[in-house]
């Protein structure tokens, strides 16, 4: 894998304040984020930014997470964001995903639509309605925030939606009554109109050919689908490279950006195979161990080298931080004492110095200096000055400024 595709080869073209090009000099070129999406869950912002600001345990974790991703996301389940109509947790979200922002990192709300979690008062209402305070919803947080968070799950797990009958939901009613298709359609069209620029995300676990066919459904319909999100959670072990591949080849097609955005793996004992709904695995302790911590570590590595490796590949999300996150399961990069465990160091080793740029580079009598590395922000110096820039695509000539 030498992941060429994730690099660009540029010219900087130096020049002083006057325009005259500065040359002889000597530069040091160090990148500060990539481009590519290396993230996780990033919940434990909302305590921290919010009732737990400036408590020091809280602020070991969230330095903790900082130092290793630069892509987060943000929880924004109805019936947690908004318990009581017309009262939704706006502050707390918006202090969490400042603060993120602030300390350079982009921001995934998650979800618009889903049928779990969602606002149990909805349910007094018939569909029409329903629907209607749906993408209500939808241009109220879209538009709120905007250029905070331009990237959002907009519908999730939609292929099991109108099936789903472990207790009734509003959201489920508007899927029967309305369609898959025509439920999708609605709820992308509302979050485009909402904000044009953002990156919108359909998200599932079901990865079968039933969620392509759905997904082709939606594009033919015009759903506004700007990116295909491919779950993981592998509490009953590791899917390993030929499951990850067909993935890949089953959604490549669609020539859309893929994220992974919901990925566990475990560092104690595998769920039991027989259990078909994660959500009824509830045991009273389950424990890390020091060989599952090893185990999680080369897993991890494994997968993200290899969905690092794939052109169409954008974003790779850790779901739980800590240990116990989800259904208390030891998915996390840190214990819950926030212990570091072999995982997070393996993900740092890969993306902070293995897949790192920097460089010494030298400008030439037209004060132009040539460089390659891996796409993303960079920042320039020569010691006395420096200035960011971004390297994009191959070809670029940059001009930069004394």
């Amino acid at each position: 894998m030498s992941y060429e595709h994730r690099k660009a080869h540029a010219v900087l073209r130096v020049r002083d304040g006057q325009g005259a090009p500065v040359t002889n000099a000597k530069l040091h070129l160090e990148q500060r984020e990539h481009d590519f999406g290396f993230g996780c869950g990033a919940f434990d912002a909302i305590p921290y930014t919010n009732e737990k600001k400036g408590d020091p345990f809280f602020r070991d974790r969230m330095e903790k997470w900082l130092k290793l991703f630069n892509y987060g996301t943000m929880s924004f389940y109805w019936g947690h964001y908004e318990p009581e109509e017309g009262k939704p947790e706006f502050e707390s979200r918006m202090n969490a995903s400042r603060y993120l922002v602030e300390n350079g990192k982009r921001v995934k709300g998650h979800p618009l639509c889903w049928h779990t979690l969602c606002a149990d008062w909805l349910m007094k209402y018939d569909d029409k309605t329903i629907l209607d305070k749906q993408l209500e919803r939808i241009h109220r947080d879209v538009t709120a925030f905007a250029g905070v968070i331009d990237i959002w799950d907009v519908i999730n797990e939609v292929v099991i939606m109108p099936e789903f009958d472990r207790y009734d939901n509003a959201v489920t009613r508007i899927c029967r009554h309305y369609g898959r298709v025509g439920l999708v359609k609605a709820v992308f069209d509302a979050a485009k109109a909402a904000n044009p620029k953002a990156l919108l995300l359909i998200n599932d676990f079901n990865l079968s050919d039933k969620y392509a066919e759905l997904i082709r459904d939606c594009l033919d319909a015009g759903a506004p689908i700007g990116a295909i999100g491919l779950q993981t959670h592998q509490h009953q072990g590791y899917m390993g490279a030929e499951k990850l591949h067909e993935i890949l080849r089953r959604f490549e097609g669609f020539g859309l950006p893929l994220h992974f955005t919901e990925n566990t793996l475990v560092s104690g004992h595998l769920m039991p195979g027989h259990i078909v709904d994660l959500n009824d695995y509830q045991i009273p302790e389950w424990p890390s161990t020091p060989e599952g911590e090893e185990r999680q570590a080369r897993q991890w590595e494994e997968m993200l080298r290899l969905l690092f490796d794939h052109p169409g590949v954008e974003a790779v999300t850790g779901w739980d931080f800590t240990d116990g996150a989800w259904l208390g399961a030891p998915s996390g990069l840190l214990a819950v004492d926030n212990r570091v465990k072999p995982a997070y160091e393996a993900l740092y080793r890969l993306i902070h110095e293995e897949w790192h740029t920097a460089c010494d580079v030298t400008t030439d009598e037209n004060g132009c200096a040539r460089v390659c590395g891996f796409k993303g922000q960079y920042e320039l110096s020569d010691g006395a000055w420096a200035t960011t820039l971004h390297l994009a695509s191959d070809g670029e000539t940059l001009d930069v400024t004394l």
